[in-house]
């Protein structure tokens, strides 16, 4: 591997401190995952929506390869090439992808699949990936790093090294079934494609229908939608809600990421941070909630949140995709099941996403492609990703089945099709690179969670920045502020 010790000494700068988002509950990622979780990511694409039916023929395919066999990929026909491993080593922060990996996948004849989990708490999934990266030269066949995911907030990370591999030199294409800023997402900077997500992540208003009856007179999602379809109407539902002794929202950091990731300036300019207008924009609002007692100054993982999902709990609205129904809203599976919809609200964005990334120096890399063609264009997995998991595959084929079936709904939404309106919030997310950094996670976990202890009474606004200013250091000592 040439000019490995240029990699290593890339990778360690771009290391984040800091502690990765540990979510809802112990199957819970980050923006953000499952899939990704405050850790889940909306930040959006260098390319936008055009309204793409699905139909693979109308597909990118610029690095070749061969559609309908990439359909069948997963079904343990492959057949490995002379020389190809029989340990195959996937990096992970859960067990969320391989118990779909080992429910929907069948793994080639003879090979071993070998999960390396390693908790997010105090950024120790990146700590340890980095490590084994830096020693994936000198390590055995059976040590290497096959496969690694990475989250929104820090794709770019290894996305724009060369630790990672152009996955359409393996056979893995953006098949044009796909939401394009799933693929902008994980291409370098250079424009090479480094992995592809079985999901998308378009965020939602979720509501409570009992309430939302209670304040707007109806729990139709049409009707609610039609009240919050801006921020100003939002803030109007949210003093009636007041007024009937509600809480629009449990946290103020419900909406941060639908500010964050319509922004259309980045945190850094070079190496220059700087506070963004859609950040000021969200923390003038989170101060006015919390102020009028529209919002309570909840985190969002705190157990105080997920009590107001219960029986006796007066939030109006959280804000996620799809997958927060499972791994974030288990009072309300529990307790309310049935009492919620959803609406799109003021602005469509997304949170969280994981990645599937190559590591150069793989020996496995057909079972790679095998694995990512799988959980892409395989409909049949991608199928039960949704219909088991209740996931929103990245897969357009698939989701227009079931939007476009008036039988089915979702018991935990009064049988609301979700995927329909979901559907409709994808087309329209993008992935601007310019935007992005390999520092998002610091910035989309650490900056507004500062300004929560401000938010709280804890300290004043001057010291939340000063604290986030801390961490910054950590993490990036070279950028500088005002």
């Amino acid at each position: 591997m040439k000019n490995f010790n240029k990699k290593i000494a890339l990778i360690a700068a771009l290391a984040c401190a800091g502690t990765m988002l540990a979510g809802c509950n112990s199957n819970t990622t980050s923006d953000d995952s499952n899939s990704g979780n405050d850790t889940p990511a909306n930040d959006g694409g260098n390319s936008s929506s055009d309204g793409d039916s699905g139909n693979a023929d109308a597909g990118s395919n610029a690095g070749g390869g061969d559609y309908e066999a990439a359909k069948t990929a997963g079904t343990g026909t492959l057949t490995l090439p002379e020389g190809e491993g029989k340990v195959f080593n996937i990096y992970c922060w859960n067990s969320d992808f391989k118990n779909y990996v080992e429910k929907y996948y069948t793994a080639p004849a003879g090979v071993t699949f070998n999960w390396i989990e390693v908790a997010n708490e105090g950024g120790a999934y990146q700590t340890a990936l980095d490590q084994a990266l830096m020693n994936q030269e000198s390590a055995s066949a059976d040590d290497k790093v096959d496969l690694f995911l990475a989250e929104a907030d820090y794709i770019l990370k290894y996305a724009n090294t060369d630790l990672t591999q152009d996955v359409t030199k393996l056979g893995v294409q953006n098949w044009g079934v796909g939401y394009d800023y799933t693929y902008d997402a994980a291409t370098s900077t250079s424009g090479v494609l480094k992995g592809v997500s079985w999901q998308a992540n378009p965020s939602v208003f979720i509501y409570r229908r009992s309430i939302a009856k209670d304040v707007l007179g109806t729990d139709d999602p049409a009707e609610v939608q039609a009240a919050l379809s801006t921020w100003d109407k939002v803030d109007e539902v949210a003093a009636q809600a007041k007024d009937k002794g509600y809480v629009m929202f449990p946290s103020p950091l419900e909406t941060y990421r639908s500010f964050a990731n319509n922004s259309n300036v980045s945190y850094l300019s070079g190496d220059k941070f700087a506070l963004t207008p859609a950040f000021n924009s969200w923390i003038e609002q989170a101060e006015k909630y919390v102020e009028n007692g529209w919002a309570t100054a909840y985190g969002l993982w705190d157990d105080e949140k997920q009590a107001q999902m219960g029986t006796d709990g007066k939030m109006f609205a959280c804000v996620g995709p799809a997958w927060y129904f499972n791994f974030c809203m288990g009072t309300a599976q529990e307790q309310t099941n049935g009492d919620w919809a959803i609406c799109v609200g003021p602005s469509e964005h997304f949170w969280g996403g994981t990645w599937l990334l190559a590591a150069t120096g793989s020996d496995n890399e057909a079972v790679i492609a095998d694995l990512m063609n799988a959980f892409t264009v395989n409909e049949d997995i991608m199928d039960k990703i949704l219909s088991d998991a209740l996931e929103f595959p990245n897969n357009k084929n698939v989701v227009n089945k079931y939007a476009n079936d008036a039988s089915y709904g979702l018991d935990f939404l009064g049988g609301q099709n979700h995927i329909a309106m979901m559907a409709q919030c994808a087309e329209k997310i993008t992935w601007d690179p310019s935007l992005h950094t390999q520092y998002d996670q610091t910035f989309n976990e650490s900056l507004p969670n500062a300004y929560l202890e401000y938010l709280k009474g804890i300290c004043d606004k001057d010291t939340a920045l000063s604290n986030f200013y801390i961490t910054l250091s950590e993490v990036a000592p070279q950028i500088t502020h005002d």
